[in-house]
């Protein structure tokens, strides 16, 4: 084509476009390719956002955790269990379980006592540091995950260290590389040494009801038996209310108290 032809389109086009303003708009006047991007809009993350449920075990591993691990093979979810010190060969088979079936395994400190690691932030790290070591030499993997025991706002660490111990932990395991996570669904099996099957199953449907992202609060206790039992009923309520299951990691949602 010569260029007297592209000047003659290229007038006739000036022309039509000209006469459309006239009477609309000129995206109606457009070629539908150019209307169409110059009127798209990018869809709201909102609107496209997935219901997520995050399982989470604390306080494992346990006579339950083959168990649990059993369920939610049958089901196709993955979990994320924060873990305790655990250095029998039961405890380093059990942690080698969880990871190889896909979970997510975060440090709960080692010991889990109150007195110890909330006496101060070295005490803290310390305890922290020690499961860090037997997971990695277990399992080759340094959690970069943190659950607080108690959560990140419990009390029962003011009777230790004080009224600022909370803030200067959290601080300090921020700064070392640590995400921690607490949780907006109590799934209430801590509420009594063994609760009800049927108030655990009713306290995880009923608050996840109105949550577009739920991670959820059960432990791995020996003595827990019930929820154990509850956790078909849970998974199987969740699906229905519309969730999929994913484990928590970096780039997951995370939920501070």
């Amino acid at each position: 084509m010569g260029d007297g032809f592209m000047r003659r389109a290229f007038n006739q086009f000036i022309k039509g476009v000209t006469a459309c303003l006239a009477l609309t708009t000129l995206t109606s006047c457009l070629p539908l390719a150019y209307a169409a991007k110059a009127v798209s809009h990018p869809v709201s993350p909102e609107l496209n956002r997935t219901k997520m449920a995050y399982l989470t075990f604390d306080d494992g591993p346990s006579e339950n955790t083959e168990r649990i691990l059993a369920i939610l093979r049958k089901y196709g979810i993955r979990a994320t269990f924060f873990v305790i010190g655990n250095s029998s060969d039961e405890g380093k088979r059990l942690y080698r379980r969880i990871h190889a079936d896909g979970h997510v395994i975060g440090n709960h400190t080692y010991s889990h006592n109150y007195q110890v690691v909330y006496s101060s932030v070295q005490a803290f790290a310390k305890d922290t540091e020690r499961l860090e070591t037997l997971l990695e030499q277990t399992i080759g993997v340094r959690p970069a995950l943190l659950r607080y025991p108690g959560g990140s706002n419990n009390l029962v660490s003011l009777h230790y260290g004080g009224k600022q111990i909370m803030p200067r932990i959290i601080h300090e395991m921020t700064r070392k590389g640590y995400d921690y996570i607490d949780w907006n669904v109590s799934s209430t099996d801590a509420a009594r040494t063994v609760q009800p099957k049927r108030e655990i199953i009713d306290a995880v449907l009923s608050a996840s009801r109105t949550k577009k992202e739920a991670v959820i609060l059960m432990h791995d206790v020996k003595v827990k038996t019930t929820t154990v039992e509850a956790l078909p009923e849970i998974i199987e309520g969740l699906v229905k209310q519309g969730f999929h299951f994913d484990v928590l990691s970096r780039a997951s949602f995370h939920y501070h108290f």
